[in-house]
């Protein structure tokens, strides 16, 4: 029997945001109450409205994130983001920050969702999590692509060194396509491999990036 194991961040109110962005307002176009004359006092809904930024909890990053003429969120095929062979490179033991190639040592990534263990996510929702955290080096960006990575998810803020003004792992996996999770959660509860990831975006026209309900099933 099968296992599913949700990746993702809750979005409310009050909720970690990047340092600088807005947190998100999650109101109503319509209250239950209000919403009765329409229905002539037989029936009641409430019509959400959300606000919020795209780059919010756990989220997807299209190419057209870091490239004006990039794939936006509507263009993203399907099977990129959905029912991907998935394997967990665990990362806890990395001395530093700088995430390397060693990594991926005896571990099939070709075609598959390669997701980054290393329990950063653990402090979502004190001050610390904001702090520099784990990254991934460009040499271990080149290793990803030489190597067919579809998809790439980490367990904290930003796959890039924030200090790296260049962002050179946005700008090498976006520009061929791979595309980027960040602040997912949970990995711990996911085997090594032989899992598979559903991380679909709403198909927006113009979205660069959007919140997810990643998820795995496990057998």
């Amino acid at each position: 029997m099968s296992k599913l194991v949700d990746l993702s961040h809750p979005i409310a109110e009050g909720m970690p945001v990047y340092p600088g962005f807005p947190e998100p307002r999650i109101g109503a176009h319509l209250t239950h109450r209000q919403s009765r004359p329409h229905y002539g006092d037989q029936a009641e809904f409430h019509v959400s409205l959300y606000q919020m930024v795209g780059s919010l909890g756990s989220y997807l990053d299209s190419p057209f994130h870091r490239y004006p003429h990039g794939q936006d969120l509507s263009r993203i095929p399907l099977e990129r983001v959905t029912d991907l062979p998935g394997v967990v490179i665990d990362a806890r033991q990395v001395s530093g920050r700088a995430l390397g190639p060693e990594l991926l040592r005896r571990v099939r990534i070709r075609e598959r969702a390669v997701l980054f263990r290393t329990d950063w996510s653990q402090r979502w929702g004190i001050d610390t999590y904001w702090e520099p955290a784990p990254f991934l080096s460009a040499e271990l960006c080149r290793h990803l692509l030489s190597r067919g990575a579809l998809l790439v998810g980490v367990d904290f803020w930003n796959v890039d060194d924030t200090a790296d003004l260049s962002r050179p792992a946005h700008t090498s996996l976006l520009a061929e396509g791979v595309l980027i999770a960040e602040n997912l959660t949970n990995l711990a509860a996911l085997p090594p491999s032989g899992f598979r990831l559903h991380a679909a975006p709403l198909a927006i026209r113009g979205g660069a990036s959007v919140p997810l309900r990643a998820y795995a099933i496990v057998p």
